[in-house]
C-alpha cells in the first residue's frame, strides 16, 4: 500500500510540476508583458517633458532677451539725453544761449498749380456698340 501511494504522489507530482512550471512561464511571461507596458509609458513620459522643456527654454531665452532690450530702453528714457532730445523735439524747448529759427516761406511767391486733363470718353452710337460685340474687330 504504501507502495502504491508512492507511486500515485510520484505521478501526480511530477504531472502537478510539468503544471506548475507552465503556470510560472505564464506569469513571468505577462509580468514581463506589463513591465514593457510599463516602460513605454515611462519613454513616451520622457519624449513628451523633453518636447515640453525645450519649448520652456526657448521662451525662458525670449523673455529674458525681451527683458535685456526693456532695462536699455528704461535707461535711455532716464537718462539726461532722452529729455533733451524730447524737450527739443517734442516740446520745442531751447536751452539758454541758443537761437531758435523758424524757417518761413517767402510770402510774394505763390505756388505753380498744373492741372490735368481729364479726358472725356467717347460716345458711340448702339449700333455700333452691338456691331463690335457681335463681330468684333
Amino acid at each position: 500500500m504504501y507502495e502504491l501511494t508512492f507511486l500515485m504522489y510520484d505521478k501526480y507530482m511530477s504531472w502537478f510540476l510539468k503544471i506548475g512550471k507552465q503556470w510560472v512561464l505564464i506569469v513571468l511571461i505577462a509580468l514581463l508583458f506589463f513591465m514593457v507596458l510599463g516602460l513605454n509609458s515611462s519613454i513616451a513620459d520622457l519624449f513628451r517633458l523633453g518636447s515640453q522643456r525645450d519649448e520652456m527654454q526657448s521662451r525662458i531665452e525670449n523673455l529674458e532677451s525681451t527683458r535685456s532690450v526693456l532695462e536699455t530702453e528704461i535707461a535711455y528714457a532716464n537718462s539726461e539725453k532722452a529729455v533733451e532730445e524730447w524737450a527739443r523735439t517734442f516740446g520745442h524747448m531751447i536751452l539758454p544761449g541758443d537761437e531758435m529759427i523758424i524757417p518761413l516761406p517767402p510770402s510774394d511767391v505763390t505756388p505753380e498749380i498744373n492741372y490735368m486733363a481729364t479726358p472725356t470718353p467717347q460716345m458711340n452710337e448702339n449700333w455700333q456698340i452691338w456691331w463690335e460685340l457681335l463681330f468684333g474687330e
